[in-house]
């Protein structure tokens, strides 16, 4: 069985900490067996580790999550890198033509597809592996995962049972409802729905079949350069609504949508996460700050304030699912982005009347770790060294650079940097318009940048 997680989304429920490039997986709030901070990519990664699923596994992501990926899970996932973002439906069917025309996967075999980011214990990976048996077993085209509702929610699919089968290990199902008014799902739970978990497991032949009625390819490069072309839709809509024959694993575990700030405090090891106090008579207070300047919370109960580059955030809990209708229209750029590198955080932007722009950014490069080898067309930098030490490629040349050098590099001029240690540096950019994308790569690795460059270090 070969596995997919699903990785997208900009997290804006989960604001300020979440952005366009970092969503709600990659933020680093739980805590793991060693009462250190990971995110919730770290802890499915691992729980797919130990439940020997790693190496089976694919990742679909966008381009804009591919360093945080690579950064968080120290590049050990192989990724599939959409274009462009266009909901599930297209993200899965990229995956298949991706497993059958470049991982060569048979047309029988079963392919599971999840989310990244779903807070389980290990009994459900357990019961994931369980999908394969039944997709071959039943003849169904799909195989679900499904938990009993709590509450009625216009959140997540319903899924309606009509039997059990073979010795109470599956279900069939006799109709799937995405994302009903509350009302409608009150209706749907009374006649003994299940939540959808948003697992789907079928056999990779269905999909591709199911593309080729499309007339879309199923080969991966062909179906890259299509896929602008693919519906902008949700998985759920497009194929399980419309798919009648269907069985369901019922999963009787722990499973929860960690999506707002209210869901995602209640399964916290900590009130506090940064600098700042929360008075002994707040009850129920969360603090979250990513920023280096104290945060005090007094006299408030069942809050959850959240500080980072991006802003600032007071809510009651219960009121914090909210917070999706009120940022939707903040379009600003991020303020803080992980690399596959380390991490940058912008402190300051200006932007001029008469044009021009200036953008101050403090960055961290990992010991070992190194930026490309690069030229931009757009804008200047100045780079004031401020902590570490590490090797400056400039213009086919290298030289060490240590806390208080000062690098000016002009527009076109090739640069790369090496961290020996942990180095930061405080970068100020300048130019007509300064965008992440004003960056042409030469080269990635270090090894290749030697190779480049005359090896006399200074």
């Amino acid at each position: 069985m070969r596995l997919v997680l699903l990785s997208g989304g900009s997290g804006t429920r989960l604001w300020p900490l979440s952005n366009d490039a970092r969503s709600k997986q990659f933020l680093k709030v739980l805590e793991n067996e060693d009462n250190k901070l990971q995110s919730m990519v770290q802890r499915v990664w691992g729980q797919l580790s130990d439940a020997s699923l790693a190496n089976s596994t694919v990742i679909a992501t966008s381009k804009s999550q591919v360093d945080i990926i690579q950064s968080q899970l120290n590049s050990e996932a192989s990724l599939i890198v959409e274009p462009s973002r266009r909901d599930t439906f297209p993200a899965i069917a990229l995956a298949a033509s991706y497993l059958y025309s470049v991982k060569k996967a048979d047309l029988n075999e079963v392919v599971s597809v999840l989310p990244v980011d779903p807070y389980v214990n290990a009994s459900f990976f357990e019961t994931v592996k369980k999908l394969e048996i039944i997709v071959n077993d039943s003849g169904a085209d799909l195989a679900l995962i499904g938990v009993k509702p709590t509450y009625p929610s216009s959140k997540y699919g319903y899924i309606v049972p009509v039997e059990e089968v073979s010795n109470n290990l599956y279900m069939k199902v006799s109709r799937f409802t995405e994302k009903p008014t509350e009302g409608k799902a009150k209706g749907l739970i009374s006649e003994g729905a299940l939540w959808n978990c948003g697992v789907f497991a079928f056999k990779l032949e269905y999909i591709l079949n199911l593309l080729k009625r499309k007339g879309l390819p199923i080969q991966y490069d062909k179906l890259l350069n299509q896929y602008q072309q693919l519906p902008k839709i949700s998985f759920d809509f497009e194929v399980v609504e419309k798919t009648k024959k269907i069985v369901v694993l019922p999963y009787d575990g722990y499973w929860k949508d960690l999506g707002t700030w209210n869901t995602l405090t209640e399964e916290m090891d900590t009130n506090q996460i940064g600098k700042g106090v929360i008075s002994i008579d707040c009850k129920n207070a969360h603090l979250i700050n990513e920023l280096d300047i104290p945060v005090t919370v007094l006299g408030v109960s069942n809050v959850i304030v959240a500080a980072s580059p991006d802003g600032i955030l007071v809510s009651d809990k219960d009121a914090s699912p909210r917070i999706k209708e009120l940022v939707g229209d903040f379009n600003n750029r991020p303020m803080y982005e992980e690399r596959r590198w380390g991490w940058y955080r912008v402190l300051d932007y200006t932007k001029f009347k008469e044009g021009n722009e200036v953008l101050t950014k403090r960055i961290r490069i990992k010991a070992g770790c190194n930026l490309s080898y690069q030229f931009h067309t757009q804008r200047n930098e100045v780079w004031t060294i401020v902590k570490g030490e590490g090797v400056f490629a400039f213009n086919g040349k290298l030289r060490v650079v240590r806390p208080g050098d000062v690098l000016q590099i002009q527009d076109g001029d090739h640069h790369a940097l090496k961290a020996i240690s942990d180095l930061e540096f405080i970068e100020v950019q300048s130019g007509p318009e300064l965008i992440e994308d004003d960056i042409v790569r030469i080269y990635m690795t270090w090894d290749e940048i030697e190779e480049y460059c005359d090896t006399t270090i200074k």
